[in-house]
């Protein structure tokens, strides 16, 4: 990912301040700081540092937040936000403690007692999946939308596949050139037959929510000053950036409030955001989204999402920035913007502006 992000962008990386990458599992084979260890396996000089971050779903889009931050500030000029997660060979969840009240203290468990959607037994109270029953139920989303809403994502994706839509985006791997996540031959029969884990009548299932998957993507920040120093063209700028607490039992609904934040730091009106990406955790993020803010919807997720192209976690945050950017260029919209909800409650939200 490394290599090939200074490949194409024509950089010497012996500029590279620092690297910023977000990991949600940092243990394994993505332990003791992954972002280090990145760049010494990239063949990088051993003077580029890197750091490891973790805001749950939202850590590599903190991570260009926290790029963005240093190189405005003059800390730094050029730094990569990054993002990793290899969920096949790091299984979800295998970062989390064990023992009595790992990893939520008895002061946490004490102040959500009693509260709806929250379990009793160790070593997690919350659950996203309950969160996204909760927030289905009240936006009174059934399970023929959410499953509708799915096999949309999929057609999206795969047409934007078939377009070449992500081609200048993707670095292959063994010869993988494209996402392997999407169903061409999904229907909302087949999704409807899916069980549903989380609650016994429930409208949550594996094909309503995003795919556990491998991944990793990689942005260049720096400055207009430093990239032309550099003979670098720049492709867009870190508008604005915010982050918001929410709601740690639901906790899926904070892109809302992330949204209106940066909306209203922005200056700018939702009408003037010509696409957006809102990360497909469970359909009923982006719907829930959408019912609440009034977007357009045939500006949101455009190319799928994480239904149909997968949720590497870490990644996530860095490769919608990447799609957002890669889109906007060629649409010529101006402003973008992305939004996810993240784990604990809490919501980042980037608005991007198109060079």
């Amino acid at each position: 990912m490394l290599s090939a992000l200074a490949e194409r962008a024509g950089l010497d990386p012996v500029h590279v301040d620092d690297v910023i990458m977000g990991c949600v599992s940092q243990v394994g084979e993505q332990s003791w700081n992954i972002a280090r260890n990145a760049v010494l396996a990239a063949g990088w000089p051993e003077s580029v540092p890197g750091t490891s971050i973790d805001r749950q779903c939202g850590s590599s889009q903190q991570a260009l937040h926290f790029a963005a931050a240093a190189v405005i500030s003059g800390q730094a000029d050029v730094v990569v936000a990054a993002g990793v997660e290899g969920m096949s060979r790091v299984p979800m969840g295998s970062s989390v403690s064990q023992g009595v009240g790992a990893p939520y203290g008895d002061k946490v468990r004490e102040r959500y007692a009693g509260v709806e959607g929250v379990a009793t037994e160790l070593p997690i109270p919350f659950n996203q999946g309950v969160g996204a029953e909760m927030l289905a139920a009240r936006w009174g989303l059934d399970r023929t939308t959410l499953d509708t809403f799915a096999l949309e994502s999929h057609l999206k994706a795969a047409a934007a596949i078939d377009a070449g839509a992500f081609t200048a985006e993707i670095t292959p791997i063994a010869g993988i050139k494209t996402d392997e996540g999407v169903r061409r031959d999904s229907t909302v029969e087949k999704l409807a037959g899916l069980k549903t884990p989380f609650k016994a009548d429930g409208v949550i299932s594996a094909g309503n929510a995003s795919q556990i998957s491998d991944g990793s993507a990689a942005l260049l920040v720096t400055t207009s000053e430093k990239a032309r120093e550099l003979g670098l063209t720049p492709l867009a700028r870190v508008h604005t950036a915010v982050v918001v607490g929410s709601d740690p039992v639901v906790m899926l609904d904070g892109p809302i409030a992330a949204t209106q934040k940066v909306l209203a730091r922005s200056g700018l009106s939702l009408a003037d955001i010509g696409a957006y990406e809102v990360n497909e955790a469970f359909a009923p993020v982006p719907l829930g989204w959408l019912k609440e803010t009034g977007a357009d919807p045939a500006r949101m997720n455009p190319l799928g999402g994480a239904i149909a192209l997968g949720h590497p976690l870490g990644a996530s945050g860095a490769r919608l920035a990447t799609t957002l950017i890669h889109h906007m260029r060629a649409n010529g919209i101006r402003y973008g913007l992305q939004t996810m909800c993240e784990g604990g409650g809490m919501a980042n939200a980037t608005i991007l502006e198109a060079l």
